[in-house]
């Protein structure tokens, strides 16, 4: 049976691409809050070790012009998954706030994990969810020791072991499928930045400093499990978001304080995750997609500034220390580069050249429509509208079509858009934490050329008023009556 329909080109979960045995795994990791200055081999001057992140872009694919679909941590990770903006949905600025928020993606909505899953894929998530979850209730309050629904489970995801969102909120206990791991019979106290924390209940074991090494074993676990299927696996860390918590066996590792830390252990982490796929065997046949929720929240100081080396309790860095966005401006939240220009790399030996670069701009809505490309199956129609596959680019060195411009949104709900070098801001500030914040579609716009000006301090805005015409224009088409 295998054999026909190895000969017909059919599957046994579809037609037109090969046999399960030989589709491609995906694992996919999303770091939080990691700068694109945070990894050693986009920013040279950096002085935090990231071996293994080097090792793994150098072994294929380098994005250096990838974003996130928003500046801040929930709608990026719906727009991850659903390939479809997360402004199109009903949450238009800011992030969930459990336990009070609703689940965000709809029930009918296509994700990677149940399109993976209808085509014959074991899937599994590992990491943090934020978005989201239906818990049991005694009135308005939430009962978090309860089982509870609406979660990665009803998206597709067949196994799910993690947090509820950032380690910052709670409920502190790890969760399993519908239910959480432990009792949470303490409360957990406020604390300030940089182990920042917020007051709630809590699992008495519970230690932030132990979520990644737990994630660790867990991925690994699904990792080598046998059973035929080729598998599909999120992984959503938590780090370095707040609280900014390395394990005690990296404290001091980078003479750069906690943060640096912090994103060295991160590293570390997915060094551990790549050595337990390379021990299963399957490496050679394992698209990893590697990448970032936001950028970085550490602010650039001046030289006369309090900052992260003298003061732990402060959330920035001189330029000559580090730079957690590189030469980008703004920070996680702004409209500004720095909110959204992300770390962005894809290995799959089988297929993928190493020292592949990619200069493009791709958002990671596109990464839905990349993994269907990969296996040779159609998404359903209307599903993913935001999604562009950019695997022509990797496997066949071709110049892709253009591509409908990136939309980047702020944390309060300014907009921009990118077309070539070109982005126009929608609204006259940064959207989120600097100063100033501006309004959304609050005139005079910004206009930059980022080939020409990446740090956006030259507004050419009345220079080139027929050219942000254009991209206003641009803009209305793709958002339609969504926004």
């Amino acid at each position: 049976m295998k054999i026909l329909l190895r000969i017909l080109g059919l599957s046994l979960f579809g037609w037109g691409s090969a046999f399960a045995g030989d589709r491609p795994n995906v694992l996919l990791i999303l770091a939080d809050d990691m700068g694109y200055g945070d990894v050693q081999i986009l920013n040279e001057k950096s002085k935090i070790p990231t071996p293994h992140l080097n090792k793994l872009a150098k072994g294929g694919a380098i994005f250096t012009d990838a974003h996130s679909g928003s500046a801040v941590c929930t709608p990026t990770r719906y727009g991850l998954l659903t390939g479809r903006y997360c402004w199109r949905s009903r949450l238009k600025r800011g992030v969930l706030f459990p336990p009070n928020d609703k689940p965000l993606i709809e029930n009918d909505r296509v994700t990677i994990a149940n399109f993976l899953k209808g085509q014959g894929y074991r899937t599994g998530m590992v990491g943090k969810w934020h978005l989201g979850i239906e818990w049991a209730r005694e009135g308005k309050k939430a009962i978090f020791d309860a089982p509870f629904t609406n979660g990665p489970i009803e998206k597709g995801f067949e196994e799910w072991y993690g947090v509820a969102a950032s380690l910052d909120m709670v409920p502190y206990v790890m969760l399993r499928n519908h239910q959480a791991v432990a009792k949470t019979t303490e409360t957990q106290k406020a604390m300030g930045f940089p182990k920042y924390i917020r007051k709630g209940p809590k699992d008495p074991n519970f230690d932030p400093g132990d979520a990644l090494d737990l994630f660790v074993k867990e991925a690994g676990e699904f990792i080598n499990r046998k059973d035929g299927k080729p598998f599909f696996l999120y992984l959503p860390l938590t780090g370095p978001h707040k609280p900014v918590w390395p394990h005690e066996r990296f404290v001091g590792k980078t003479k750069l304080g906690p943060y640096g830390d912090f994103v060295h252990q991160v590293d570390h982490t997915v060094g551990l995750v790549l050595k337990a796929l390379e021990e299963s065997g399957k490496a050679e046949n394992t698209i990893v997609i590697y990448t970032s929720d936001n950028g970085s929240f550490m602010y650039r100081r001046g030289e006369k500034e309090e900052h992260h080396l003298v003061k732990e309790k402060d959330q920035g860095y001189r330029p000559q220390d580090h730079s957690a966005n590189d030469h980008w401006r703004g920070t996680k939240a702004d409209v500004w580069e720095g909110g959204h220009r992300v770390p962005f790399f894809v290995r799959w030996p089988e297929k993928i050249q190493a020292g592949v670069k990619v200069n493009e701009a791709i958002c990671l809505t596109d990464v839905l429509a990349t993994v269907a490309d990969a296996i040779g199956e159609k998404l359903p129609e209307g599903a993913a509208e935001d999604s562009v596959s950019f695997l022509p680019r990797l496997v066949e060195g071709k110049k892709p079509d253009r591509r409908p411009g990136v939309i980047n949104h702020s944390a309060s709900g300014i907009f921009a858009i990118r077309r070539g070098p070109w982005k126009l801001v929608f609204g006259d500030g940064s959207g989120g934490r600097q100063q100033p914040k501006g309004k959304a579609f609050q005139k005079p716009y910004h206009l930059y050329h980022l080939g020409d000006d990446p740090s956006e301090t030259n507004n050419l805005i009345e220079k080139n008023s027929g050219i942000a015409k254009e991209l206003e224009e641009e803009f209305g088409k793709i958002a339609g009556e969504d926004l």
